[in-house]
């Protein structure tokens, strides 16, 4: 997708919508002090990325994508780095952010076990991961055949997945939560999310969030659904 195209769909009043939505979530579940260092895996053109440096974080967003990272670069404020950089292998030392999030960037890559240790590594506090949920109204509209447009590509997650997914990585405390029941951003989708966005499971943006275990033993590990999420496959 075309960097500038990509940047501007956030402009859009659906875009606006999501993305607000989807900052909201990660906000909540990420619950960021002022003044943390937080790491933006797979920030593209650094829409999350800015948002929370706008909340009070000191921001680093990481992207394979030069391209992407130009767009983020150019709008760039205080406190806020951009580097190119693989999810796979992260070019920092151990514990080197207090905090982290990705946005629907791992449902792109195949080594998905392998980039979620490597976020885990770097961070100290907690994280906040999101993915997209295969039991969504999106995913009917998009997902199916390989997916549509943005999406084509993409890997749609279920609950029960992403617990196996973590199974015996150093995190405590997960939980699981949607938003985005309805993808159109209309009057509709608006009244839905706020009746009942964070208590179904349907929504279209799914995302995992915990704490970081301060010693990697897998017989730390606790794991906590959201009692309103499926665990479904």
């Amino acid at each position: 997708m075309n960097p500038n195209d990509y940047d501007d769909w956030y402009q859009t009043p659906r875009g606006r919508w999501i993305a607000e939505t989807e900052y909201r979530l990660l906000h909540t579940l990420l619950a960021p002090a002022p003044g943390e260092r937080l790491l933006d895996v797979g920030c593209g053109t650094g829409y999350f990325t800015r948002r929370f440096a706008h909340s009070g974080s000191t921001v680093t967003g990481i992207d394979a994508s030069p391209a992407m990272l130009r767009v983020a670069q150019a709008q760039a404020g205080a406190g806020e780095h951009y580097l190119t950089g693989d999810a796979r292998t992260l070019p920092f030392p151990d514990q080197t952010f207090d905090l982290s999030i990705s946005v629907t960037a791992l449902c792109f890559i195949p080594e998905q076990r392998q980039a979620l240790a490597e976020i885990l590594r770097v961070t100290r506090r907690r994280f906040a991961i999101g993915l997209l949920n295969r039991h969504s109204l999106l995913y009917l509209q998009k997902g199916h055949g390989g997916g549509r447009g943005a999406y084509r590509g993409a890997h749609w997650h279920t609950a029960a997945e992403i617990r196996r997914l973590f199974a015996g990585l150093p995190v405590t405390n997960m939980k699981i939560q949607t938003a985005v029941l309805l993808p159109t951003a209309g009057k509709l989708a608006r009244l839905s999310e706020h009746w009942l966005g964070g208590r179904i499971p349907g929504g279209a943006f799914l995302v995992v969030a915990g704490d970081v275990s301060s010693s990697p033993d897998p017989g730390r590990e606790t794991v906590q659904l959201n009692p309103n999420t499926s665990p479904a496959t």
